[in-house]
């Protein structure tokens, strides 16, 4: 049976799309799901796939996927690699499709304002080739240097300026897709439509589940010409919160709003902010009157909820260093995990959940070397929650597993014990699906029927968003 299918696939894409060698194949059984980076450091080899194939068109892809369905193949897909919450998990029966070679940009729409490319391209290379072109495309998650289109639409990405701009569902105008049974979708590129309930959303957050993303078009937005930035000291998380409150009710939406709690006050920003305090970071950007004006509002907000004005410096910092995760990297090459868990909830919870979160991983986790948190994604009705711990378990797989799931258990369970949601933008994966259940309620039963209908044989990246059957 494996070696037919390797024939099969050779047959219908040639060999430059088809992958067996180890090293390329080793490669493709990882994201950077925190988890399993650790394991392996500590011995566990990922078990891999049966073989990577790399198509470059969506025909090529709808090709590929009819066969395998029919064939009762489970597909795997792989985009930049960045996912850290383990929507990546192959099978020895599993073929891997890799969409880095879907890299083409396709068009920019100056007059209706958008850009479409392939779902290959790399965020920061959208980016650089819109800048050229005097536009930015709004959506900065750290991992923009190592994301590609398809896969931040799958995950519902949010990016470090979504204050402003908007999330990924804010962003994406239209999209090309290809179901499980290999039928192409295409939703055009309009900026909004009342026929039926929005097919996008089918596809935005289905980690694969549903099928695979080939082709974007995301709004764009004019290069800003001016630009405000401050930072201030602020007595604690709950004064903080208050006055992010205060300004996003008013209507304000500065691009970047980030409240750092007093562990990573202290750790990033030591020589400016006081024992204790935690610091709030402010980015306005856009055109010169706006700018004025909302930076008035805003540091006469901040000030007037007690918070302490420290300049621009800190912020120019965070801008300089904000993608910089070689700490994190280096810990987990120790054997130490090192990871994050973003949760969101209305403004009446989230300090509570800041709190009670904090409070119960440091008393239940005797291996916790740290936990902090941040905001850093803001609405009118509620904020994010960035937890960022480190731990150090034994030198043995199985216990990596116990010490990362007793931290994540007691975020989990918080969360939705006040009301929050478990996921703000890094998707589901395999580390949240045992609570996802409990958060949709009556809606886990439209979720899995569409599955279902989608996905009757269960073979696209099973064991993610929704549980097996």
């Amino acid at each position: 049976m494996p070696q037919t299918i390797l024939a099969g696939l050779q047959t219908l894409l040639g060999p430059d799309r088809f992958v067996t060698d180890p090293e390329t194949v080793a490669r493709r059984c990882l994201d950077t799901w925190p988890l399993r980076l650790v394991q392996k450091v500590v011995g566990a080899e990922p078990e891999p796939p049966l073989c990577v194939v790399r198509p470059a068109t969506t025909a090529e892809v709808a090709r590929t996927l009819t066969y395998l369905y029919g064939e009762g193949v489970p597909v795997i897909p792989y985009g930049g690699g960045s996912g850290v919450v383990g929507g990546i998990q192959p099978t020895r029966d599993s073929v891997v499709l890799d969409l880095g070679a879907l890299d083409q940009m396709i068009s920019l729409n100056e007059a209706d304002l958008t850009v479409t490319a392939q779902a290959g391209v790399f965020l920061n290379h959208l980016e650089a080739w819109l800048n050229e072109r005097g536009y930015i495309c709004g959506h900065y998650p750290q991992s923009i240097d190592v994301a590609q289109l398809g896969g931040l639409v799958a995950t519902r990405s949010a990016g470090q300026f979504s204050t402003r701009y908007g999330n990924i569902e804010d962003l994406l105008v239209g999209l090309e897709a290809v179901l499980p049974d290999g039928q192409i979708l295409r939703i055009h590129d309009l900026p909004r439509r009342a026929v039926g309930p929005d097919l996008r959303h089918l596809l935005m957050g289905s980690e694969g589940a549903f099928g695979i993303i080939t082709e974007v078009t995301l709004k764009v937005f004019p290069r800003p010409v001016e630009r405000w930035m401050h930072a201030y000291a602020i007595a604690d998380m709950r004064s903080g919160l208050r006055a992010i409150q205060a300004f996003m009710r008013e209507g304000w939406r500065p691009a970047v709003v980030r409240l750092h709690d007093a562990v990573e006050a202290e750790r990033s920003y030591g020589s400016v902010v006081g024992a204790g305090e935690c610091i709030l970071l402010l980015l306005s950007e856009g055109p010169a009157g706006l700018v004025q004006a909302e930076s008035t509002a805003l540091h006469g907000a901040i000030t007037a909820q007690g918070g302490r004005p420290l300049g621009a410096a800190p912020v120019e910092a965070w801008l300089h260093h904000r993608n910089d995760v070689h700490l994190f990297e280096q810990l987990i090459t120790m054997g130490i995990i090192v990871d994050t868990i973003e949760v969101a909830a209305g403004w009446s919870s989230i300090a509570n959940i800041y709190e009670q979160v904090t409070e119960a991983v440091r008393k239940t986790v005797p291996e916790l070397l740290v936990i902090s948190g941040h905001s850093s994604h803001s609405y009118p009705q509620g904020t994010n929650l960035y937890f960022i711990w480190a731990a150090q378990p034994s030198r043995d797989p199985a216990e990596v597993e116990r010490v990362y799931n007793a931290v994540w258990q007691p975020v989990m369970e918080s969360t939705l014990a006040l009301g929050g949601t478990i996921s703000h933008h890094h998707g589901v994966g395999r580390v949240r699906l045992p609570w996802v259940e409990r958060e949709l309620g009556s809606g886990y039963r439209l979720l899995s029927g569409i599955k279902q209908m989608l996905d009757p044989r269960g073979l696209m990246n099973p064991g993610t968003l929704v549980q097996r059957p």
